[in-house]
């Protein structure tokens, strides 16, 4: 039997089945487990959700004394009412990727804490908790059905040091962004994202030395670090009810159309559209993100070399609808239009890959910084165009990502 309790009446023993509320208003990454540490309680105490459900069959009731039960319902019934009212909740509405920005970053944050917390969990030799991985993956997905560049760009700001848990966050939401694209329905997006989301998990087993390394791996820590797909499989393979498509994803998301990936080396069709959607949204994130080894490319130059690889690589109808989903210069990218002005890429427009919104703020006449400027070059009464995509290492503008995003660094 399942019951809806004020936060107040939990106690240690209770078998927490779900928060009410929002994932982005509790600090667990878990959402259904036994309450064994007072920190748990005081955790829950000190965030906004005022009401659980916790569930009397696998855990501790309410004391016969008190009598603030909110509500008691079979647990079948509970189970269908709890996605109704989660869908009343949402808020998918399209809006401006300035718009979107704040709570992208609110998202963002939370996000990384929780996919820590999951790998730790991992480490620890615990499951996977799959119903909290899908309550995450409906936030990242609402976010980029409000606007798309939003989430999917500021993941892409992330230390070295954050790499590989900011790395999930950004592949989850491109698989989003991807599966929207290529038409596949609701489910089957967020079984997407629930496949980005874990396909790295099995780095959390991997020598902490390795892959955190400041340098080129020896061929042996690559050989190391190339059994992560595998491992990750058989973690998800222990769990209970985790979707099949992450299952592929993470063991297959290395593959390249050749035959010369890993683990299986597996060539054209005998790869599933799920791991060639991995594929592509793994290489993007890694090349574009600052590393231990290296600084990450400009946005648009890593497409035009993904470009370059795609017909060994990459599944070149999925890399063609990866571009749309991300624009031939995506958010971020340094450009210089046909004034002779330098801007970076703020959001797609929409009406065409090739005129997004700019923010211009360099003039290369004068040589010297200008007021920026947002110039949208969809718009019928402009006549500027993108001439040339800019090479950010040549200008070295320190402030690159703060112009488009608000924020001078990372803030996870």
């Amino acid at each position: 039997m399942l019951k809806r309790i004020n936060v107040h009446q939990l106690t240690l023993g209770m078998h927490l089945q779900e928060f009410c509320g929002s994932w982005m208003e509790h600090p667990f990454f878990r959402t259904s487990f036994v309450l064994k540490d007072p920190k748990d309680i005081a955790a829950i105490l000190g965030s906004s959700i005022k009401e659980v459900w916790i569930d009397c069959s696998k855990g501790l009731d309410v004391a016969a004394d008190v009598d603030a039960v909110t509500e008691a319902q079979p647990e079948a019934q509970v189970e269908d009412e709890l996605p109704q009212v989660a869908e009343v909740e949402r808020q998918i509405a399209p809006v401006s990727a300035a718009q979107e920005l704040e709570r992208a970053t609110q998202i963002c944050r939370q996000a990384k804490q929780a996919v820590v917390s999951m790998f730790e969990e991992v480490r620890m030799g615990n499951a996977v908790d799959v119903g909290g991985a899908k309550l995450l993956v409906e936030e990242i997905s609402d976010s980029v059905s409000r606007n798309p560049g939003a989430l999917i760009s500021l993941a892409r700001i992330k230390t070295a040091d954050d790499y590989t848990y900011m790395h999930s966050v950004a592949v989850c939401a491109m698989m989003v962004a991807l599966a929207k694209q290529l038409g596949l329905d609701e489910a089957q997006t967020r079984s997407a994202g629930l496949a980005g989301l874990l396909h790295d998990l099995g780095k959390a087993v991997m020598p902490m030395d390795v892959l955190n390394k400041p340098g080129k791996l020896t061929d042996a820590e690559f050989s190391i670090m190339k059994s992560h797909p595998v491992e990750g499989h058989k973690m998800l393979l222990a769990g209970v009810n985790v979707d099949p498509i992450a299952m592929e994803v993470s063991l297959h998301h290395h593959e390249k159309m050749d035959g010369s990936g890993y683990p299986d080396r597996l060539a054209g069709d005998q790869i599933s559209l799920w791991a060639r959607m991995g594929a592509v949204c793994d290489v993007y994130d890694a090349i574009t993100s600052n590393r231990p080894y290296k600084s990450g490319w400009d946005p648009a130059e890593s497409l035009r070399k993904m470009a370059e690889w795609s017909n060994g690589h990459f599944d070149p109808k999925v890399f063609q609808a990866f571009v749309k989903s991300m624009g031939i210069y995506p958010v971020g990218s340094l450009v210089r239009l046909s004034s002779g002005r330098i801007g970076v890429v703020m959001e797609q427009t929409g009406k065409s890959l090739t005129t997004p919104s700019v923010k211009v703020f360099f003039s290369t006449k004068s040589n010297m910084r200008i007021v920026p400027q947002l110039v949208d070059l969809s718009s019928p009464g402009t006549s500027e165009k993108i001439a040339v995509r800019e090479d950010p290492a040549k200008w070295h503008f320190a402030d690159l990502n703060e112009l488009w995003s608000g924020l001078p660094s990372a803030p996870w």
